[in-house]
């Protein structure tokens, strides 16, 4: 093990033998993944059983990083435990870390059997029989994330529709690169934006790849909650329909492996609304709109030399594609 690694087993032990009934721990491995916060695999063991289970701190064990659009961890595991709560498939947080733990910020949940990486999901014989009922059960997921009782949630900001446009086009203006087709879906948007008539727990990265499949029962958990707030719950229907994650199977809008009209009807017999499927596209342009946006971010990290990472000029190259996408959504109106 490196130092950090070590310092990180001792800490571990600790919590597991004052929180987890006197547990060891072994197999303590951090998992790839995740761009913000760092993810550990470990086993405690006690009386001959082990449990696997997963650490998900701030990098580096430092304090929670949470920002004007990111929530903080001991936030993101009260969203987790009231998604819970609600009946959303998620994992069970087991132990909150406090200041004297040595963990930093973070929390410690149940390990949940499944796959989250998109391009499998979509295109492995072995979720060929799941693949199916994914759409329905992304519907059924998020009519009981957004029945989430708003009174009940910690403090999350709230971003409609127009604060949403207005912040990602302060940030399209700072990099002082003009696209036409990003100026054009700016417009489109500004003279469409829905009225604010309901407004719920939002998840904010509702995509393939942030939720688990298991090849058999198909959706497992729910996971990286960072980008919630309270916002319109069409949000997250629009997010999982943006092209970019269909990793490559466009005729499958969500997510790349099922059908908008599955998903609307897991949704309404699940105790959500009947969807509208015109706001359902503005916030599919939007998050296309905005996912263009963060890749152009990601260039200009790239070109000023603060990551010179080929990722992140590989993804900077990305915001072309999502002109082309837009297009095709912009000309279909």
């Amino acid at each position: 093990m490196t130092k950090p690694a070590e310092q990180l087993a001792e800490a571990l032990t600790k919590v597991a033998a004052q929180h987890f009934g006197g547990a060891t721990i072994t197999d303590l491995k951090r998992l790839s993944g995740g761009a913000s916060q760092e993810t550990w695999s470990f086993r405690t063991h006690k009386d001959g059983e082990a449990e696997a289970l997963i650490l998900r701190r701030a990098p580096g064990g430092g304090d929670s990083n949470a920002s004007g659009t990111a929530v903080g961890l001991e936030t993101e595991a009260k969203l987790i435990q009231l998604a819970a709560d609600a009946g959303v498939v998620v994992p069970t947080v087991r132990y909150v870390a406090s200041a004297a733990d040595g963990l930093g910020s973070g929390f410690i949940m149940n390990h949940v059997h499944g796959e989250t990486l998109g391009s499998k999901i979509v295109r492995s014989e072995d979720f060929a029989s799941v693949r199916p009922k994914l759409a329905r059960q992304c519907g059924e997921a998020l009519a009981k994330l957004h029945a989430v009782p708003v009174r009940s949630l910690p403090p999350l900001r709230v971003s409609p529709a127009v604060e949403e446009i207005a912040r990602y086009r302060e940030v399209y203006k700072t990099h002082g690169h003009p696209h036409p087709v990003f100026d054009l879906a700016f417009k489109w948007l500004s003279d469409n934006v829905p009225e604010d008539d309901r407004q719920t727990l939002v998840h904010g990265d509702f995509r393939n790849g942030n939720i688990m499949f298991d090849a058999t029962d198909g959706v497992s958990a729910v996971l990286d909650w960072e980008l919630a707030h309270v916002g319109d719950p069409m949000e997250d229907m629009g997010w999982i329909c943006v092209n970019s994650w269909r990793f490559g199977s466009i005729d499958k809008p969500v997510g790349g492996f099922g059908d908008r009209e599955d998903m609307f009807a897991g949704y309404e017999a699940s105790g959500g609304p009947k969807v509208d499927p015109d706001r359902v596209k503005f916030w599919e342009v939007l998050g296309t709109l905005k996912w263009g946006v963060m890749c152009t971010t990601m260039y200009e990290a790239f070109k000023s030399g603060m990551d010179r990472s080929v990722e992140r000029a590989a993804i900077g190259r990305r915001s072309s594609e999502t002109e082309i996408d837009l297009l095709y959504l912009l000309a279909a109106d």
